[in-house]
């Protein structure tokens, strides 16, 4: 459990000096000191490059071998593990086990406080033990403090199954330190409303998820170039998207994209190859499966 002692330790529980008068100041300058202090965040992020990029080398060696990337956290740090995981579906066509988010207190946490539920060490760990957590996992424990009960407990029982532990923190010296083989530490200082770590500890959080789940879905070969051509088209929005991928990935018009992306039941993919190769999707499919669904690969490959 925490302590009063460990709370004064971490700089996201500190009083913001810049923001002593927050209550007194007009409405215009109270919204240039947020903007002030969301502006650290950036620099803050881009000091844990380093252990960000080996988190997205190891979490993608171990799914090559057919491992999955888990988020755990509470409260807002569980909220934005769960968004980052059902957002990967739509923009690489994972599958929806592959990429998943757990929350303390579990789905009902999304939208309400849970009381209580960060401290159940045990429930951390039963939450991926109710996954089938293998070897090939990776695990991301995601904590501002870096000392939830719920995501140490969890980090815990990943290392006892031999998951890649990963820990997103937004304090140095935090007990996670020592639970994760990786802990990614951003540390963004104290925040405009003291200890409200969903403001710029919250935006740190998304930023680096946002960073492990693309650069991950990248060493994957799910996107060419800078385009996301594992995108599914499941709405208007996304088969228009779909329709600009192709066309800008193979110098045609979009009418003409429209029509190949028929022809290939809406594969982004096996679209581009079969133009670009100039052959049919059948064999545009099998070229692609034959380099492991990477685009570049496929292209680039004399399958004569």
């Amino acid at each position: 459990m925490t302590t009063v002692t460990d709370h004064a330790r971490m700089t996201t529980e500190a009083r913001n000096p810049a923001t002593l008068e927050l209550d007194t100041l007009p409405t215009l300058e109270m919204v240039q000191r947020i903007n002030a202090e969301d502006a650290r965040v950036a620099s803050a992020v881009a000091e844990a490059l380093p252990q960000i990029a080996m988190a997205i080398d190891g979490i993608a060696e171990r799914m090559r071998k057919g491992g999955r990337l888990i988020y755990l956290g509470a409260g807002t740090s569980g909220r934005l593990g769960v968004l980052d995981a059902s957002e990967c579906p739509p923009t690489f066509s994972t599958p929806p086990d592959l990429v998943i988010g757990l929350i303390a207190g579990g789905p009902d946490a999304l939208t309400r406080a849970i009381e209580g539920a960060e401290d159940d060490r045990e429930a951390g760990a039963r939450d991926l033990v109710a996954c089938k957590l293998t070897a090939q996992d990776s695990v991301v424990g995601i904590t501002s403090s870096g000392s939830t009960p719920y995501v140490l407990g969890g980090l815990a029982e990943a290392r006892r199954r031999d998951a890649l532990t990963i820990g997103l923190t937004c304090n140095h010296a935090a007990p996670i330190e020592a639970a994760a083989e990786i802990t990614i530490a951003v540390i963004v200082g104290p925040e405009v409303l003291t200890g409200s770590t969903r403001l710029k500890a919250g935006s740190a959080q998304k930023m680096v998820l946002n960073m492990l789940s693309t650069g991950v879905m990248v060493r994957l070969g799910k996107t060419y170039s800078n385009l996301m051509v594992d995108v599914r088209a499941s709405n208007v929005k996304l088969r228009r998207r779909a329709r600009r991928i192709v066309a800008q990935a193979c110098a045609i018009s979009e009418e003409e994209a429209a029509a190949v992306l028929d022809a290939c039941d809406g594969e982004v993919k096996t679209a581009i190859v079969a133009v670009l190769n100039h052959v049919d999707p059948a064999v545009a499919r099998q070229q692609l499966s034959r380099h492991g669904g990477v685009m570049r690969v496929a292209l680039e490959a004399d399958d004569d």
